[in-house]
């Protein structure tokens, strides 16, 4: 089966071997490719609406995978039973659905089980949702299809404390602002993503600074609280950008000697 860059992107993040659970599974496209590939041993396509779990069942069928892919009706986790996943993926979603959906199963979530997510939108509160429930981030990719950027994370469930690596480590640095800027720009772009120095995050940010660049220039004569309060955001968000760039060892240069502002 050929499937899009995002959702192979998504589908290579999964553990060879393992049990499959695919939230909002829509056409089954994940677990139909990695049952082809042999890299999964079962999987459980899951979808809150008939309509696509419908369509899943007919892929399935005409793939000859039905002993391998079950299909579940289910809101979120909901149809799921607690370790009967290795993996959990959920993605194409909000990041706010993303999070309820993880906060609704909980119970469902055992420790070490894995969890691989691309949010298409607030992808810095689904970080901020795995760091304060003790899930550990331990891989992250970013892809560019047709003009859109997809982030996406691998986290393991338990593996940390909860809420206070990062609490620790900066208190006792007296609330250092490099580490809060560190720690921010982690929630915003991957901490694993801006450490490998990915090329399509440089891309990503890039095109965020030339937004943000213009965000400022449209504030500019304006007066109150509101456009205050914006402003500010804007620049703290400029700084976290350009911050990130320096680690790409000035190659940012060249876009900003292109004329965007």
């Amino acid at each position: 089966m050929q499937i899009s860059k995002r959702l192979k992107a998504v589908a290579d993040m999964v553990t060879p071997g393992c049990r499959l659970a695919d939230i909002g599974t829509d056409h089954a496209y994940i677990p139909i490719y990695l049952a082809q590939a042999e890299k999964i041993s079962s999987a459980v396509a899951m979808d809150v609406n008939r309509g696509p779990l419908e369509r899943a069942q007919e892929h399935i069928h005409s793939a000859l995978l039905e002993s391998v892919i079950e299909t579940r009706l289910s809101d979120g986790l909901c149809a799921l039973q607690p370790g009967e996943a290795d993996d959990i993926v959920i993605a194409g979603m909000g990041g706010p659905l993303t999070v309820r959906i993880l906060q609704e199963g909980e119970s469902k979530l055992q420790k070490g089980c894995r969890l691989i997510l691309q949010p298409q939108s607030d992808i810095r509160e689904v970080r901020a949702y795995l760091e304060k429930t003790g899930c550990r981030i331990i891989r992250e990719e970013i892809v560019c299809e047709e003009g859109k950027f997809y982030p996406m994370m691998k986290a393991v469930v338990g593996a940390l404390e909860k809420k206070d690596a990062y609490d620790r480590e900066c208190g006792e640095k007296g609330g250092d602002s490099d580490c809060q800027d560190d720690h921010e720009a982690g929630l915003r772009y991957g901490a694993l993503l801006i450490e490998r120095c990915h090329p399509v995050l440089r891309e990503y940010l890039l095109r965020e600074q030339i937004l943000n660049r213009r965000i400022l220039a449209s504030l500019e004569g304006q007066t109150g609280e509101n456009a205050a309060v914006r402003r500010q955001e804007v620049v703290y968000g400029l700084r976290i950008i350009e911050n990130i760039l320096k680690k790409y060892g000035g190659q940012d240069e060249d876009w900003k000697n292109t004329g965007e502002t």
